[in-house]
């Protein structure tokens, strides 16, 4: 299956990844994107976004190479994704992720949706959907052919 990720380059970029090779996905705090984490299995491949930032886009691409598991920072009252609901059981999930490679520029959002303008398959993609702002969504396979076209 395929995946797109998001995250705030000034917390966590695919820099980060890049440098750690392989590092948690945690830290997510919305059902829909949970229940999204507990479909991957290892060797699903994601898009790495890029959100809240000067570039906004797909900036790189991951492997998840674990299942998921309870996010430990749920229970870490020092964390700022701590839930203190958590600490009676704990129904937050991350995962392990491992770069695969850093993109030598950005696919912005703004070309991701001229796409699907003119390609039937992309007029679906999640990502596009007005209102649509979870961290964590599928990508169809089509949808994954025709973005990693755009990249390569």
């Amino acid at each position: 299956m395929y995946w797109l990720l998001k995250s705030e380059p000034d917390e966590f970029s695919i820099q980060d990844l890049e440098s750690k090779k392989q590092a948690p996905w945690d830290g997510v705090r919305n059902y829909q994107a949970r229940n999204f984490i507990e479909q991957m299995t290892p060797g699903d491949r994601a898009f790495f976004y890029h959100s809240s930032c000067k570039s906004i886009g797909i900036a790189g691409e991951m492997e998840i190479v674990s299942a998921p598991y309870p996010d430990p920072l749920a229970i870490n009252p020092k964390s700022a994704y701590f839930d203190k609901k958590s600490l009676n059981e704990n129904k937050w999930l991350a995962i392990e992720v491992k770069h695969i490679q850093t993109y030598t520029q950005v696919l912005p959002l703004s070309k991701i949706k001229k796409i699907a303008e003119t390609e039937p398959k992309m007029a679906t993609f999640d990502l596009i959907k007005k209102g649509s702002r979870l961290s964590v969504m599928p990508v169809s396979s089509e949808q994954w052919q025709i973005l990693s076209k755009l990249l390569s």
